[in-house]
């Protein structure tokens, strides 16, 4: 089992990394790959413990742990057997980690798809080169409306894109949930607290992504989220149960 020494030293390895987001989180995955479920499941309960208790290599790595979760899946052998394997160890922080349920609200595939055709008229071809280069704030505005996860994806890489409107992309109601998903998989924005806040307060976020990114906010947004009925009752509940353990530390902008 990962004793609290040993995770501190795998903590302080990836936190020495120098390098990208995905380097860190490909970095994360390993480690949980090369454990077995029971191991794996210690080592995230002990970096959780250890960023929520304010020592900050801890609360630097932990967004790559719960990202590697989602994103580096395929590479983490029994990676589908690591929440019950955690209910059986009585580890809550890390049996939330791997909620999979529908959104608390959905958006309808064919509304989002008429919404898209009148206000975007162009081939998706077109779309995402626009999305992508184009340099007309306003233009940019529309394009990051689109319900179509390619436009959106290309538009998170847009040099122009800015806080505050990537902030109302994640807010956005009614939303469907593949342009939300873009953003929390994009290493430019997913960091941003106010990105974070704004996903995981809306309810037409996955939950298997909003569990993901609770561990990562601030005492006072655990607080505002525990009683926020508009969410989807399994992040008031993560929420409740992180607040219970003790404190946490301030989100990491």
């Amino acid at each position: 089992m990962a004793s609290r020494e040993e995770t501190k030293t795998v903590i302080q390895k990836l936190h020495a990394l120098s390098g990208s987001a995905e380097i860190v989180r490909k970095a994360a995955a390993r480690e949980l790959a090369r454990r077995d479920p029971l191991d794996a499941n210690e080592l995230l309960n002990e970096v959780i413990l250890l960023a929520r208790g304010g020592w900050e290599p801890a609360t630097c790595v932990l967004s790559a742990f719960v990202t590697a979760l989602g994103r580096e899946a395929a590479s983490i052998p029994y990676a589908d057997s690591m929440r019950r394997m955690a209910e059986v160890q009585s580890l809550e922080s890390v049996a939330d980690l791997f909620e999979t349920a529908p959104a608390h609200k959905e958006f309808d595939e064919g509304a989002a798809a008429k919404a898209d055709a009148k206000l975007l008229t162009q081939s998706l071809g077109h779309l995402k080169q626009q999305a992508r280069l184009t340099r007309d704030p306003d233009l940019l505005a529309r394009l990051v409306t689109a319900s179509n996860p390619a436009v959106v994806r290309n538009a998170l890489l847009n040099p122009r894109l800015t806080e505050p409107l990537v902030v109302r992309m994640a807010a956005r109601r009614p939303a469907r949930p593949e342009p939300l998903v873009e953003i929390w998989k994009s290493p430019r924005w997913s960091s941003r607290h106010g990105v974070r806040r704004a996903l995981v307060f809306n309810p037409y976020l996955p939950p298997e992504v909003g569990v993901k990114i609770v561990p990562l906010l601030n005492a006072n947004d655990l607080e505002e989220l525990a009683r926020d009925a508009s969410v989807h009752p399994s992040l008031r509940e993560q929420a409740e149960r992180l607040l219970a353990g003790g404190p946490t530390p301030g989100a990491k902008n």
